[in-house]
């Protein structure tokens, strides 16, 4: 199996929040048989776009992180498609996109991804810093004072957000970040 590497393992100093690590990832080679599987698994999928589960009635799209530190994305929802991708980072933000049954097909950041079991997601939100060096303040508000600097490639915990804010912590810091410097989020989600 190739590895393809994502790796933004960055440390700051002074009150900068490190990185980690944005997630790794591992593709395999698409075999025969391939386009016939994904016109299969759309059928199965249940949800064509935006609305509600088919199995768990919740919103479609929306966001949830990886529970564990290793997820295998299949080509199906099964134990008998192949795997695609391998994320391999605990809490990396992930969006549900479809449901079948106790499967769930997630994309990253990049849009790569596949279909993994629900046992492996975590509706713990979280979401990846995607400016460098973002300003968490202590208000929502672009003059309030800096609290700490996230790198991009962190991932944080969301707290709240609202219209054009988020409250996120990590590395023992709290503070607010605008979301447009995050992915993880809906542009339109509010929540306390």
């Amino acid at each position: 199996m190739g590895r393809r590497r994502i790796v933004a393992a960055l440390v700051a100093a002074g009150l900068a929040l490190a990185a980690v690590g944005a997630g790794v990832r591992a593709q395999t080679a698409a075999t025969g048989g391939a386009a016939a599987e994904a016109v299969a698994v759309a059928a199965a999928s249940g949800a064509s776009g935006p609305g509600r589960g088919p199995v768990t009635k919740l919103p479609l799209p929306r966001f949830v992180s990886l529970k564990t530190g290793e997820g295998r994305a299949r080509r199906g929802p099964g134990l008998t498609h192949g795997v695609d991708w391998v994320f391999v980072r605990r809490d990396m933000p992930l969006r549900i996109t479809a449901e079948h049954e106790h499967w769930r097909r997630v994309e990253d950041r990049e849009g790569a991804g596949g279909w993994v079991h629900y046992s492996l997601l975590s509706g713990a939100r979280t979401v990846l810093v995607e400016t460098e060096m973002a300003a968490l303040r202590a208000q929502p508000d672009p003059r309030a004072p800096v609290v700490a600097h996230a790198e991009a490639g962190a991932i944080l915990r969301l707290l709240s957000c609202r219209p054009d804010w988020c409250r996120v912590s990590g590395q023992g810091h709290r503070g607010w970040l605008p979301k447009a410097a995050l992915w993880g989020v809906a542009g339109s989600e509010t929540f306390d």
